[in-house]
C-alpha cells in the first residue's frame, strides 16, 4: 500500500473517530418529577431527565444572607436536604454529553437553572437553557433546537427580588418580634396587602348609611302584558328620592296623572367575549365559580401544566404555562382552537381573524396566556382521567380560551320613558338573538344578564298603573375583600407579579393577620397593629405606588436597564436608617390572646385562640406547665342524631370540610354533608344537605330509603 493510501486510511480512521457520538446521554433537569414523566414521553432514549425539586440554593434562613459591605453580594448556600439529590446531579451532569436546563419560563426558573449550574459545577459550554410554554411534543423538540445560553437579565432580576425582600423581612421582623411577638413577619409585598385589607375594613366601620327610596310600577298597554318601569326621575332628570316624604310626593303627583309612553328605542347590543385566562382572572374565576382559594387554584394548575396521565393520550401537559399577566395567544393556537369551533358549532360562531388584545401598561408580555395546549382534548374526553379538581379547573380553562375565540352574543334591546305629568319612569327590556360565545363559557355578569321582554308600545300610548311600590333602601359599605377582590386590587395596583399573589394570601393568613369568614378576609387585632406599625414607621414600604414602581424597576432590570445592585444600593441606606428609628419609636405591645369559653380539661383555665401553621386552634394559657391544645371547632348549628350533642364543623388533614360529633370518639357520628336536624318523614333517619347551588334534602340512607325534596332556600 503506498504512503499515500496509508495516510489517507488513517485520516479516514481519524475522522470517522471524531464523528463518532461520545459517550453519555444527554441530561434534561426539570424542576418536578411530573414534569420530568411527561417529558419522557418526548424525548427518546438519548436523554435522561430528573427533577431537581425545586430550589437548590438560597439565602441561609439564620441571617442576612447578604453581604452589605461587599457590594451587597447574596451568599448562597445549598438548601438542606438537597445534598444526595445535588451529588446524584452532578454524577449525572459529569457522564452527560450535554446539560439542558428545562426549568419553568420565567425569572424563577432561570435563576433555578443559574443556581443548579454553579451547584452541579458544570463547565458553561456544556449547558444550555431551553424553555417552553407548554409541554408538548412539538415544543420541547422546538426548544432543544432552540437551545439558549443563561439569560442573566433574568437571573438578575430574580436576584434582586429576593435580596430585596430578605432586607425588608430581615430588618423589620425581627424588630415585630421585640416589640409585639415572635413569630411575626413582615414583607414588601405582603405588608401592602394587609394594609390594603385594613383600609376596607376602616372604611366599612366608619361608614354612615345612608337612606334613599326607590319606586317601581307594574304597568299594561293596549297588549294587557304587565311589565315593570322604574321611576327616573322629573322632566327626564335623574332624581334622588332621599326620604319617605319624597317618595310620597312623586306619588301624590303620579296619582293624579296618566302614564303616557313619550319614547321607544329599540337598537340592538352585542357582548363580546373575555379573554383568555391571565394568572390574576383564573384565580379570580376560579374562587367565584368553583370556590377554590388561590393556592389551591395555582395547586391544580401546576399539576395540569406539568402533566397527568389522561386515557389513550398518555401522560400530557393539558395547559399552558401558568404565570402569566399576558393574554395573546400563538397562531397555531388560534388555528387550533378556530378548527374546533368550525367543527362542532359552525362557522356562525367563529371568529374570522385572530382577535387583537391590547396590554395593559404593566403586563409583562412574556408568556402567552392559561389556555389548553391540546384543544381536541375536551374537558369530557378527560373527566375520567383527572381529579374533580383539576376536571373543574381544566374545564374553566377549556371553555374560557374557545369561548375567546367566538363571536360575541347579539341582543335587541328596548327602552322606554313613560311620563306622569313631570315625572318620568323608565323600563328596559332585552331579547337574546344570537348565543355566541355563551353557548361555551358564561361569566357571572352574563348568568346575571336574563332576557326581559317587553310588549310591543307605541309612542303615545297610556298605559294602566296595576299597583305602584316605595321601597327603603339604605346605601351598604364597601365589600370585605375576597381572595378573588383582593387579587384583583394588586393586579391593577401593580404589587406583585403572577407568582405572588398566592403566597402573598398565603403568608397574611398563616400568619394570623387575617381571618377568612364566608369567604371574605377580615384584619386580626395582630393584623390592625402590626398595619399600623407599618403604616406609621415604615410608610414606603406599605404605599402602593412605590411598591408598584419597584416592580417597574426589577422589569427594567430584566430589559437590562438597570444594573441589579442599583436597586439594592438606592433602598438599603434610607431603608436601614428608618429601622434604626423605628426601633427607638415603638413601644411595646402587648397582644392579648382571645379567651374562649371553653375550659382546659387539663387544668380548668379558659382557653385561649391562637393562630398556627392551619390556621386558628386553642391552647391553654399556662403554657408551658400546661401544654393542652386543641383545635377551634365550628357547632354545625344542629344536634347529633346519634347521641344529641352537637354536631361540630371538622377537617381532615387535607382540608376536607365534615360534620362530627363532638363527642368523638365516644360517638361515632360523621357525614361529608351537613345534617339538618330534621328526621327523614319516610323512615326517621338523619337528613342531609346535598349541593351547592342547587341543593337537595336527601335521607341519609339513600339506598334504603331515598327520600329526597328540594332545599327551602335553593
Amino acid at each position: 500500500m503506498s504512503k499515500t493510501a496509508t495516510e489517507t486510511k488513517k485520516v479516514n480512521t481519524t475522522a470517522t473517530k471524531k464523528k463518532a457520538a461520545p459517550k453519555g446521554k444527554n441530561l434534561v433537569i426539570v424542576e418536578s418529577p411530573a414534569k420530568a414523566k411527561t417529558l419522557k414521553k418526548f424525548l427518546g432514549s438519548s436523554y435522561k431527565i430528573e427533577a431537581s425539586m425545586g430550589h437548590v440554593r438560597d439565602l441561609p434562613k439564620s441571617e442576612l444572607g447578604i453581604f452589605v459591605e461587599d457590594d451587597f453580594e447574596p451568599k448562597y448556600i445549598t438548601i438542606r436536604g438537597k445534598g444526595d439529590l445535588l451529588a446524584k446531579l452532578r454524577k449525572d451532569a459529569k457522564a452527560a454529553k450535554m446539560v439542558y436546563l428545562a426549568t419553568d419560563p420565567d425569572r424563577e426558573g432561570e435563576a433555578i437553572s443559574w443556581h443548579l449550574i454553579h451547584a452541579l459545577k458544570v463547565e458553561p459550554e456544556k449547558t444550555a437553557r431551553i424553555t417552553f410554554n407548554e409541554i408538548t411534543e412539538t415544543a420541547v423538540k422546538d426548544s432543544i433546537k432552540n437551545a439558549r445560553p443563561l439569560d442573566m437579565k433574568l437571573v438578575d432580576a430574580q436576584q434582586a427580588r429576593r435580596t430585596l425582600d430578605r432586607v425588608v423581612g430581615y430588618k423589620i421582623s425581627p424588630l415585630l418580634w421585640k416589640k409585639v411577638k415572635k413569630g411575626l413577619s413582615a414583607g414588601r409585598v405582603q405588608s401592602v396587602a394587609l394594609k390594603i385589607i385594613c383600609d376596607r375594613e376602616e372604611e366599612i366601620e366608619n361608614f354612615i348609611p345612608e337612606e334613599y327610596w326607590t319606586i317601581e310600577a307594574q304597568v299594561s298597554g293596549q297588549a294587557k302584558k304587565k311589565f315593570e318601569a322604574r321611576y327616573h326621575g322629573k322632566n327626564d332628570k335623574k332624581v334622588k328620592l332621599a326620604s319617605k316624604a319624597d317618595a310620597d310626593a312623586v306619588l301624590a303627583d303620579v296619582d293624579k296623572e296618566d302614564l303616557i309612553v313619550k319614547d321607544v328605542k329599540k337598537s340592538q347590543r352585542t357582548r363580546r367575549p373575555q379573554n383568555p385566562f391571565t394568572t390574576s382572572t383564573l384565580q379570580q374565576d376560579a374562587a367565584r365559580e368553583l370556590g377554590f382559594a388561590t393556592r389551591k387554584t395555582m395547586m391544580v394548575a401546576q399539576q395540569l401544566y406539568e402533566g397527568v396521565e389522561v386515557a389513550g393520550h398518555g401522560t400530557v401537559g393539558l395547559v399552558s404555562y401558568i404565570r402569566t399577566d399576558s393574554v395573546r395567544i400563538s397562531d397555531e393556537a388560534f388555528e387550533a382552537g378556530k378548527a374546533h369551533i368550525l367543527t362542532h358549532f359552525g362557522a356562525d360562531f367563529a371568529v374570522k381573524e385572530k382577535p387583537v388584545v391590547k396590554s395593559a401598561r404593566r403586563t409583562q408580555d412574556a408568556h402567552e396566556a392559561i389556555r389548553p395546549t391540546y384543544v381536541h382534548i375536551t374537558p369530557e374526553e378527560a373527566m375520567a382521567s383527572l381529579s374533580k379538581d383539576q376536571h373543574k379547573l381544566y374545564r374553566l380553562i377549556w371553555r374560557r380560551f374557545i369561548a375567546s375565540l367566538m363571536m360575541p352574543a347579539v341582543f335587541d334591546t328596548v327602552a322606554v320613558k313613560i311620563g306622569a305629568g313631570e315625572q318620568t319612569f323608565h323600563a328596559n327590556g332585552s331579547i337574546l338573538r344570537f348565543e355566541g360565545y355563551k353557548k361555551v363559557y358564561m361569566t357571572q355578569e352574563d348568568k346575571e344578564d336574563e332576557t326581559k321582554t317587553l310588549p310591543e308600545l307605541a309612542v303615545g300610548e297610556k298605559l294602566a298603573l296595576s299597583k305602584i311600590t316605595p321601597s327603603q333602601h339604605f346605601t351598604q359599605p364597601p365589600p370585605r375583600y375576597s381572595e378573588a377582590t383582593l387579587v384583583k386590587a394588586l393586579e391593577e395596583n401593580g404589587v406583585g407579579r403572577p407568582s405572588t399573589y398566592a403566597p402573598t394570601i398565603a403568608t397574611i393568613t398563616t400568619r394570623g393577620y387575617v381571618s377568612k369568614e364566608q369567604k371574605n378576609l377580615h384584619p386580626t387585632e395582630l393584623g390592625n397593629v402590626v398595619n399600623t406599625i407599618m403604616s406609621e414607621n415604615f410608610d414606603q414600604i406599605v404605599d402602593i405606588d412605590f411598591t408598584a414602581k419597584m416592580e417597574e424597576r426589577l422589569d427594567a432590570v430584566e430589559e437590562g436597564e438597570v444594573p441589579w445592585k442599583d436597586i439594592l444600593r438606592n433602598f438599603y441606606y434610607p431603608f436601614e436608617e428608618t429601622v434604626t428609628k423605628a426601633e427607638e419609636n415603638i413601644g411595646e405591645v402587648e397582644i392579648r390572646d382571645e379567651e374562649s369559653d371553653i375550659p382546659c380539661e387539663h387544668c380548668g383555665r379558659l382557653m385561649v385562640i391562637k393562630f398556627g401553621r392551619y390556621g386558628r386552634f386553642l391552647a391553654c394559657p399556662g403554657f408551658p406547665e400546661c401544654r393542652n391544645a386543641k383545635p377551634l371547632l365550628e357547632e354545625a348549628g344542629v344536634d347529633c342524631p346519634t347521641c344529641k350533642a352537637k354536631v361540630m364543623i371538622k377537617k381532615t388533614k387535607k382540608g376536607r370540610i365534615y360534620y362530627g360529633c363532638e363527642k368523638n370518639p365516644e360517638c361515632d357520628f360523621m357525614s361529608w354533608n351537613k345534617p339538618t336536624g330534621q328526621p327523614c318523614p319516610q323512615c326517621g333517619k338523619v337528613m342531609l344537605e346535598k349541593g351547592t347551588k342547587n341543593k337537595k334534602i336527601v335521607c341519609i340512607d339513600e339506598k334504603e330509603c331515598g327520600y329526597r325534596t328540594e332545599a327551602l332556600d335553593s
